[in-house]
């Protein structure tokens, strides 16, 4: 080979791009069980909340020159968080609308943590990697933050049943293009 610098480094380079390390658990269907908060009275006729968080951990070893970050990215469903006003569920039907548009929630979540798994297992850390982790959290957090707020706002918190239905059949869209195993 003419160029053994060149294949030194994109083997070196194939090894760091392979050498990072993210765990995650899959994604599940939510249930009238994931809502043992105390529904709270917000006065826009809100039945029910889901909060969720991204558990965003990793472990760092310096390798030759760059840094390897075991990362532990986990979606909690904080059951104790999320409440429903299950006096005004009046009916299956409702209980499973309420549940499919919550089910929204969770999943841009879970969109949150599959970009975060994404992106940190296609960067290259150096000795400021506390600094580039964070940066990589901080804009795809705020990302996902601004997408929950938009379904709601689009939806009218699942009045809206038009925009409701279009925000469904994007999310059955996005998680037909999931990784698998996710």
């Amino acid at each position: 080979m003419k160029y053994p610098i060149l294949k030194v480094i994109c083997t070196v380079a194939l090894c760091l791009f392979l050498g990072q390390k993210a765990t995650a658990q899959d994604y599940r269907k939510l249930t009238i069980d994931d809502f043992q908060g105390v529904p709270h009275s917000v006065g826009d006729g809100v039945i029910a909340y889901t909060n969720c968080s991204i558990d965003f951990r990793y472990e760092a070893t310096r390798q030759r020159g760059y840094y390897q970050l075991n990362f532990h990215i986990r979606l909690l469903m904080n059951r104790n968080r999320s409440w429903m006003d299950k006096s005004k569920v009046t009916s299956p039907e409702m209980l499973s609308e309420i549940l499919r548009h919550e089910q929204g929630h969770y999943f841009i979540a879970y969109m949150e943590q599959q970009e975060l798994l994404r992106a940190v297992s296609q960067t290259v850390f150096q000795a400021d990697y506390q600094y580039v982790a964070q940066a990589i959290f901080n804009r795809i957090d705020a990302k996902y933050k601004q997408l929950n707020t938009d379904y709601d706002t689009d939806t009218q918190h699942m009045v809206n049943r038009e925009q409701q239905n279009s925000w469904n059949a994007y999310f059955q869209k996005r998680m037909a293009y999931m990784p698998a195993g996710s």
